[in-house]
């Protein structure tokens, strides 16, 4: 990883050695004087780290003093975690906090000189860096936050439309935008343009700019290259220097705020400001301000690879750029790596480029740079290795396209840079879930304790957040709408990870050559599993790794011997995903990766049973054992597991565990995702338990509930006994149930029970007996819910008549391939917040739905979007309906 992680490793080690337990085991093991020397010079250190990290770039020296730094940090963590661990042990075994008896070791005295040994070490090897570093002339600057200022090329206006390729039909329809009418209201309005770097924004822009329709309906054209320096007093010379060709160095701010003003006053101006990165909402609205003068009509354009950044400055949606086709990036490739008409010459080398630019993704800059390379070269060699080598592998210069992405990457935090450097392990074309992604974060430190005392998995969710809106993460779709989401990696943003992640993170196969002793993360994408004896010559090659992960589906470890050699060599380990393994037991020794957090053996299908041994991992914060179909039982002390945060189970009990935990019997204190009752728990998930028969009762917490595939399963029964409609889940906010067989109708403890006042999202899929919301008798009363999915339940034939009088915050209802639905209630035309009608798949419905039916439609005109299955209509029911745009007929 880059060396800027220092900045957080040495965050997160002092926090943890500033911690209460911690001071306490320090104090017990008679290592505190030691442990306060350490802390005292890791200050020292800090101090001066961001400074470090700006001018190491240009100072090898300095590079290898990071490098060395961050070793000492993460073998201090390892020793500090050691300590932690020691304290955990003591208080599950329900042990009086006494130095006599602190720690479990069978010989505490061996275990306290061990530990002060290891103290005493790394504190030597820290003051000697520390004493290092006056070589370098660094500035101490505690409180700063790291800034980058690294400058790439200033853009200029011009570009011949000739060079360009595939920008047509996006030059003409930014054209058109800034060629309409603004609101009366809105005096300048502001075009974001968004996409990663390299796709070929700024040559759109020029193409506008230039363009003879905007330069006849503009009154002044100006252009700026914003860069990451958003300093208003630049900002506002490098405008009036465009508008009047006249130099302003010297004028104060106030003399340059009334001449831009002057300049502007009652001209319609467009003003383009490229490559922005400024998120801070001051800022812009400050020189807004400045520049909202112009005559109505006035136009801004603004380049950014941060859908932040259009957010914030947009007040039209962001038109996002999209990446050349295929042939487009051949014609460019040809271009740029051959004389005019040389290319007939060679067809061979014309094969082998549709390969190569298949790699760019549709990136303009990355098929630049690419034929900038090949320019000169007819060798059939050369265009192989090419097509061969990922691009962050090729010789480089500034304008290439690694070094531009690599500009959106340094604006990110260290923390930000950590967690997206960490996805590195992960194949192309990945795709994350988001749940996943973020323990294997926490498991790994990278997200920091909040001092709001957020829940991590928040935190973690609004670095995925940032990272989506940085273009970073793309293909963003719900699996589970509102609880569960997935997205990808673009593959030139991949090449980036990779580049900037060597040699800690890595991606391997078995036969691997070559790797390097700093590697402590990776992930291994054979999809074969070799003889036993090549496994082992392989691990025999790996140490210090933190990470082992499989993400090529059904590519996990076949023989338990695998899970044993790691728990042997890999002390320190802290994320073991061998989901999808194939392996009978789990060995007695999982206890020995006693600094483990995250373990993943789902979908293992011969696993039976989990040793109780693993009930010693005290700091496991993850257990996923999801899909592992022939799991008969949890272990008995697995109360113990105090940190646990997720716990996942296909299980095969006839109930799930019911009854509170006894006080002082290891509660799961840290539980937020399980199977078992807690009154914590937020979300439960039940999938693939087939004789399952009934839900537990006390979940006073639960938010999220997903039941799937459980054949048995009777909502109306609560742990055997007959449902009470007074109880329930009191503060459940959604509700998803797929493939539930037992399903005619919904329970009373969600129609009338406290859920019924709290429940927001309600799917019901795949039910084949489901008929009704509920009988006949039975009133709603879900005055809270705000969407409603119904999917593939070929016996639903009734919404039932009064829900107006139930549904009163509902917004959105699809119903999909429900045959038997043929009507809709009257009352529809009166729910109050309805917005989106969406039907599929329900012929007869569909019929009775269609034009002509006049004046029933006209009753729900108030709804904004109606999809309906099949073709694409216009509306031509109700003329003052669709004047007044309350009625749109659309498909999908």
């Amino acid at each position: 990883m880059a060396e800027s992680f220092a900045i957080g490793l040495a965050d997160k080690l002092l926090g943890k050695l500033a911690s209460t337990s911690l001071q306490e085991a320090t104090l017990a093991c008679g290592v505190n004087s030691e442990v306060e020397g350490l802390k005292d010079t890791m200050s020292t250190i800090q101090a001066v780290l961001l400074d470090a990290e700006e001018k190491q770039a240009k100072d090898h020296r300095l590079s290898i003093w990071l490098r060395k730094l961050k070793d000492v940090f993460a073998d201090a963590e390892d020793v500090v975690d050691e300590l932690e661990y020691e304290a955990l042990e003591q208080k599950a075994r329900g042990i009086r906090e006494e130095v006599c008896s602190f720690f479990s070791s069978s010989n505490p005295l061996a275990f306290r000189l061990k530990m002060g040994h290891k103290m005493k070490k790394i504190r030597e090897r820290l003051n000697k860096l520390a004493a290092d570093k006056s070589q370098f002339n660094l500035a101490e600057r505690v409180g700063d936050t790291p800034a980058f200022h690294r400058e790439r090329e200033m853009t200029h206006s011009f570009v011949p439309a000739s060079d360009v390729i595939g920008r047509e039909n996006d030059k003409k329809y930014v054209v058109e935008l800034l060629m309409q009418s603004s609101d009366a209201e809105i005096n300048v309005s502001v075009i974001p343009i968004v996409g990663i770097g390299g796709l070929g924004k700024t040559t759109l822009a020029k193409l506008v700019y230039n363009d003879g329709r905007v330069v006849d309906h503009f009154h002044k054209k100006m252009w700026v290259c914003v860069s990451n320096d958003f300093n208003i007093k630049r900002l506002m010379k490098e405008i009036l220097t465009s508008a009047t060709n006249e130099k302003c160095d010297h004028l104060s701010i106030d003399q340059l705020q009334s001449r831009l003003r002057n300049a502007l006053e009652d001209n319609r101006f467009f003003l383009i400001l490229d490559d922005v990165w400024n998120t801070d909402r001051d800022k812009w609205l400050e020189l807004k301000a400045l520049i909202s003068g112009g005559a109505n009509g006035s136009k801004i354009l603004v380049t950014t690879r941060s859908k932040l950044v259009a957010s914030i400055m947009g007040t039209s949606p962001a038109y996002e750029l999209k990446g050349l086709s295929p042939e487009e990036c051949l014609s460019l490739l040809i271009k740029c790596a051959f004389d005019d008409g040389q290319d007939k010459q060679y067809p061979n080398l014309i094969k082998i480029g549709e390969g190569i630019v298949r790699k760019c993704g549709g990136t303009p800059l990355a098929v630049r740079t690419l034929g900038g390379l090949l320019y000169s070269k007819n060798e059939e060699y050369d265009w192989v290795r090419v097509q061969d080598n990922e691009i962050w592998k090729l010789e480089q210069r500034e304008d290439d396209i690694l070094p531009a992405l690599k500009l959106s990457y340094d604006e990110l935090s260290f923390h930000l840079k950590q967690c997206f450097v960490f996805c590195s392990l992960f194949p192309k074309d990945y795709k994350f879930k988001h749940y996943e992604l973020i323990q294997m974060w926490i498991a790994q430190g990278l997200i920091p304790p909040s001092e709001q005392n957020q829940e991590m998995e928040d935190i973690g969710n609004r670095y995925i957040n940032e990272l989506l809106l940085r273009s970073f993460f793309q293909d963003f779709e719900e699996e589970i709408p509102k609880f569960l989401y997935n997205f990808k990696m673009h593959d030139l943003v991949h090449d980036l990870a990779l580049s900037v992640a060597r040699p800690e993170c890595i991606m391997l196969s078995f036969h691997s050559e070559n790797i390097s002793e700093k590697t402590r993360h990776i992930s291994v994408l054979d999809t074969q599993w070799p003889k036993e004896e090549e496994v082992l010559r392989f691990l025999r090659k790996l140490s210090n790794v933190r990470t082992i992960s499989f993400p090529i589906i059904n590519a996990g470890p076949t023989t338990e011997s695998f899970v044993a050699t790691c728990t042997s060599r890999f002390k320190y380990m802290r994320v073991l995903d061998l989901n999808n393994s194939g392996f009978e037991a789990l060995p007695n020794s999982i206890c020995n990766l006693k600094h483990l957090r995250y373990l993943d053996l789902s979908d293992n299908k011969r696993i039976k049973k989990l040793p109780n041994s693993i009930c010693k991992l005290h700091h496991l914060q993850m257990l996923l054992l999801g899909g592992c179909v022939s799991l008969e039982e949890l272990p008995r002390d697995i109360g113990k597991m105090t940190s646990l945060r997720h716990l996942t189970v296909t299980a095969q009990q006839m109930t799930l565990p019911h009854k509170k935990v006894e006080a002082g019997k290891g509660c799961f204190n840290s539980l937020r995702f399980c199977t078992q009752s807690l009154t914590a728990l937020r979300t439960l998930v039940i999938e693939k338990c087939p004789r399952l028969l009934s839900l537990p009762k006390h979940l006073p917490a639960l938010e999220n509930l997903i039941i799937s595939n459980c054949e048995s399963l009777d909502l109306r029964i609560w742990n055997g006994e007959k449902e009470d409609h007074t109880q329930g889940f009191g503060n459940l906010r959604l509700l998803v149930i797929w493939i539930l067989p037992k399903l005619e109708t919904l329970p009373r403890w969600l129609l009338r029970g406290p859920a019924s006042n709290t429940l927001h999202h309600l799917q019901i899929l795949g039910c084949q007996n489901f008929r009704a919301l509920s009988e006949e008798e039975e009133r709603l009363n879900l005055t809270s819910l705000e969407t409603l999915m119904i999917v593939n339940c070929p016996q639903f034939s009734s919404l039932l008549e009064g829900v107006n009088h139930h549904f009163t915050a509902l917004r959105q209802l699809d119903i999909m391939h429900c045959p038997e639905l043929s009507v809709l209630p009257e009352e529809m035309h009166n729910l109050p917040a309805l917005s989106q009608l969406k039907i599929e798949g329900c012929p007869e419905l569909v019929e009775r739905c269609q034009p002509g039916m006049g004046e029933d439609w006209n009753k729900i005109a108030h709804i904004v979007d109606i999809f309906l299955d099949g073709k694409k209509i216009e509306s031509t029911i109700h003329n003052q309906v669709r004047q007044k745009n309350h009625l749109l007929y659309s498909y999908y």
